[in-house]
C-alpha cells in the first residue's frame, strides 16, 4: 500500500480555533451577491481572472496579514456541497491549514477533500513530500466514519494500481491476513489438491499459472454466529491473459485490475468489521491468474461446478464467472442471507453502460431498491439491468448442464448473471456488482487508474439494512 491511507489522518482535524485560511463557498448564482460585498481590490482581482464563481473556480484574496488571507471557490451548489465539491480546488490550492467560512456544512464534502489528495506513488523515484491541505471541521463526529470511507476508496484503488507482478493470489491472500489479524476474524486458504476437489472451477481456471501464482480460495469470517450470514465475493483474476482463448494486446493492457472485484470485497470487509456492523461476515476470494500453458483448460472442456452442475467451456475468457460460481456456492452452504460480490466480469456492461456506471443485478426488487436509493444517497451511481429469464437459452450446452458463454455476443452481462444465479443459494437475497474498478480519464478527486465504483453504494445500503448510522 502508499502511504496515502496513513497520511489520512492528518488531513482532517477538528475545528479548536487552531490558525487557518478561510474558504469562503459560493456558487453562480451568488456570485452577483459576493461581489457586490466585496473590496475594490477583490473585485479587481476577479475581473482578472475571470472568476465568476463557476464550479471549480478559485480566487485568492490577499490580506494586511498573513492570516487574513482568504480564498474564494466556487461550487456547484452552495447550499448544499456535493461528495465531489472540494476535490478539484484541493489539488490546486497551496499547502496549509484551511477551515470553511461560518454556515456552511461540510458534511460528505469531506471524502472529496481527503480523495482529491490521493497518489500512487509506489513505483516512482521518492521525491518531495506531498503537499497536505489540512481542513477544520466543526462537525468531529463525522470525521472517523469519512476516513474510514476515504480508506476504503483508497485500499480499493492501491490494489488495482499495482501491478500483477507485485498483486498475485499470494499478495490477495496476505491483504486478508492483514485484515483477519486487525479484526480478530478467522481466516482459511484452501490451495493445491485440496483445491482441486472442493473448488474445482477455481482449481481449473488457475491451473497454467506458474507456482508462485498458484490459485487459491480466501475465505475470511468475523462476527457473531447468531447474527444474519452476509457473504461478501469479489472476483480474484490477478491477471487474465483470456486463457487459451486469448486476448489481444490492446484488451491485456488494463488486466491487472481484472482483480478489481476481490478489492472490493476486501476493502467492503474492513468497512463491516471497523464499524462492528451486526452481522456474521463471510468473505470470500476467488484469487486465481488466468494464464496459457500446456495444462490450461481448454475450450470445449467440461468442468464439474462445487455445486455439482456441469460447465461447459465456450470460451476460456470468460472464467471469472466460473470460479465465482464456486464462491457463491459456499456462500450458499453458510446459509448467507444476504450475499453480494463484486467482479470486473463482463465487456458487454461497458458497452451498455459505459465505465463510470456499474451494472447492478439482483434477485429481489426490494433490495434492488434499496440499492439503487443507496447509491444516490452517496452519489456512487449504479444501474440495475435485468435478469431475463429467456436468454438463459443462450448459454445452453448440448452435452452439459450449462455453457460458461453464449454464442452470438448479445447480452453478455445478463447472460453472465443468469450465470452466476445458477449457483445462489436457495432464499438467499443476491446482488451482483459488474463494475470498472477503473477510470481511463480523471475527474476532480478521481485519478486516472483503479477506483472504487459501487463500494459506497453497497456500504450505505448495508448500514440501512442493519442498524449502522448511514454516513
Amino acid at each position: 500500500m502508499t502511504d496515502f491511507i496513513s497520511r489520512l489522518p492528518s488531513l482532517i482535524q477538528p475545528d479548536r480555533g487552531q490558525p487557518a485560511t478561510r474558504l469562503h463557498i459560493i456558487d453562480k448564482a451568488g456570485f452577483d451577491l459576493w461581489l457586490a460585498g466585496a473590496s475594490d481590490v477583490q473585485r479587481s482581482l476577479a475581473r482578472a481572472v475571470d472568476f465568476k464563481g463557476k464550479d471549480g473556480q478559485m480566487l485568492i484574496l490577499p490580506g494586511d496579514q498573513p492570516d487574513q488571507i482568504a480564498v474564494v471557490l466556487g461550487v456547484e451548489d452552495a447550499a448544499k456541497l456535493g461528495c465531489w465539491s472540494l476535490a478539484k480546488p484541493v489539488s490546486a490550492l497551496p499547502e496549509g491549514v484551511y477551515r470553511l467560512a461560518e454556515g456552511i456544512a461540510i458534511n460528505d464534502a469531506m471524502l472529496g477533500w481527503l480523495l482529491g489528495q490521493y497518489r500512487f506513488d509506489r513505483y516512482r523515484k521518492p521525491g518531495d513530500p506531498p503537499k497536505e491541505r489540512v481542513l477544520l471541521t466543526p462537525e468531529p463526529a463525522k470525521i472517523e466514519a469519512q476516513l474510514g470511507l476515504a480508506r476504503a476508496v483508497a485500499k480499493v484503488r492501491d490494489l488495482v494500481n499495482t501491478p500483477a507482478a507485485d498483486m498475485g493470489p499470494a499478495m490477495l491472500e496476505k491483504a486478508a491476513e492483514t485484515l483477519a489479524s486487525a479484526f480478530g476474524a478467522s481466516l482459511t486458504v484452501t490451495r493445491g489438491d485440496v483445491l482441486t476437489q472442493e473448488y474445482p472451477m477455481v482449481a481449473a481456471v488457475g491451473r497454467a499459472a506458474a507456482a508462485v501464482h498458484a490459485p487459491r480460495m480466501i475465505e475470511l469470517s468475523w462476527g457473531d454466529p447468531a447474527h444474519p450470514v452476509v457473504a461478501i465475493i469479489g472476483k480474484g483474476v490477478c491477471f487474465d491473459s483470456g486463457g487459451l482463448d486469448i486476448k489481444p494486446s490492446s484488451a491485456m493492457r488494463l488486466m491487472k485490475k481484472d482483480m478489481g472485484g476481490a478489492a472490493h470485497a476486501l476493502a467492503l470487509a474492513e468497512l463491516i468489521m471497523a464499524n462492528r456492523l451486526p452481522v456474521r461476515l463471510i468473505l470470500l476470494v476467488p484469487a486465481v491468474e488466468n494464464a496459457v500453458s500446456g495444462n490450461a483448460m481448454r475450450p470445449g472442456d467440461v468442468l464439474t461446478s462445487r455445486k455439482g452442475l456441469t460447465v461447459e467451456i465456450g470460451n476460456t475468457d470468460a472464467e471469472g464467472r466460473l470460479v465465482l460460481a464456486d464462491a457463491l456456492t459456499r456462500a450458499g452452504e453458510l446459509s448467507a442471507r444476504l450475499v453480494i460480490d463484486f467482479a470486473t466480469l463482463t465487456g458487454a456492461a461497458r458497452v451498455a453502460l459505459g465505465p463510470d456506471l456499474p451494472a447492478m443485478f439482483a434477485n429481489d426488487d426490494t433490495l434492488a431498491g434499496q440499492l439503487a436509493a443507496a447509491a444516490l444517497e452517496s452519489d456512487d451511481p449504479i444501474w440495475r439491468l435485468p435478469l431475463h429469464k429467456p436468454y438463459m437459452t443462450m448459454i445452453k450446452s448440448d452435452i452439459a448442464d450449462i455453457n460458461n458463454a453464449g454464442e452470438g455476443g448479445m447480452a453478455g452481462a445478463i447472460t453472465a448473471a443468469l450465470f452466476l444465479e445458477k449457483f445462489v443459494g436457495e432464499g438467499a437475497l443476491w446482488a451482483h456488482l459488474d463494475t470498472f474498478a477503473w477510470r481511463s480519464t480523471a475527474k476532480p478527486g478521481r485519478p486516472k487508474g483503479g477506483d472504487a465504483l459501487g463500494l459506497r453504494a453497497v456500504w450505505r445500503m448495508l448500514q440501512g439494512q442493519f442498524g449502522a448510522n448511514a454516513v
